[in-house]
C-alpha cells in the first residue's frame, strides 16, 4: 500500500485555516467530502467518531504529528486528508508539543486489516524526520504530492 492510493489530491489542506484541534477536524472531513472521496451525507457521523476518538485519547504522536483516525460503516475505500499547520495547533500530543502535520484517515469498518495496513504506511513515513520537515514546509498541493511520490518510491532526500 502506497500514501498516494489512500490520500486523495483533493483532500490536501497545505494552509490549514484553523488553529483548533476539533476545527482542523471538521476542515479535514470537509475536504474530503469536497473532494468527492466520502459523500455528504456520512460528515456529521465522521465527524462524530473522529472527535470521539480524540476524546479517549489523543492521536497526536508526537514530533508535530497526528493521525486522527476512524473505521466508519458508512465509508465505502479507505481514504485520508492531509492538512499542514503553519501556526501548530494543540492536539494535547504526547510530547506535549503542537502539531504541524494532520493525517485523517478513514475506513471501512468492515476491513480493519486494510486500515492497519493505511496506519502502519502513514506512521513509518511521519515518523522519518526528513518526511517531517519536508511536509511541514510544503505550501501547495503539488509539493505534499510530490513529497508522497518520493516516500511511495524511496526516494526521499535525506
Amino acid at each position: 500500500m502506497k500514501m498516494r492510493e489512500i490520500v486523495s489530491s483533493g483532500a490536501i489542506v497545505p494552509r490549514l485555516k484553523s488553529v483548533e484541534r476539533d476545527e482542523v477536524i471538521v476542515e479535514l472531513v470537509d475536504a474530503l467530502i469536497n473532494s468527492g472521496t466520502i459523500e455528504a451525507r456520512h460528515r456529521k457521523t465522521m465527524l462524530d467518531a473522529v472527535l470521539e476518538r480524540e476524546r479517549k485519547g489523543s492521536t497526536g504522536f508526537g514530533k508535530g504529528v497526528a493521525i486522527p483516525h476512524v473505521k466508519l460503516s458508512g465509508s465505502k475505500k479507505m481514504a485520508a486528508a492531509v492538512g499542514v499547520s503553519e501556526r501548530g495547533i494543540d492536539f494535547n500530543a504526547l510530547d506535549k508539543q503542537p502539531v504541524y502535520s494532520v493525517f485523517l484517515l478513514v475506513s471501512p469498518a468492515n476491513d480493519p486489516e486494510a486500515h492497519l495496513r493505511a496506519m502502519e504506511i502513514i506512521f513509518k513515513n511521519l515518523s522519518q524526520d526528513a518526511f517531517r520537515r519536508f511536509l511541514r514546509q510544503a505550501s501547495t498541493v503539488d509539493e505534499v504530492l510530490s513529497l508522497m511520490d518520493d516516500a511511495d518510491n524511496g526516494t526521499l532526500p535525506a
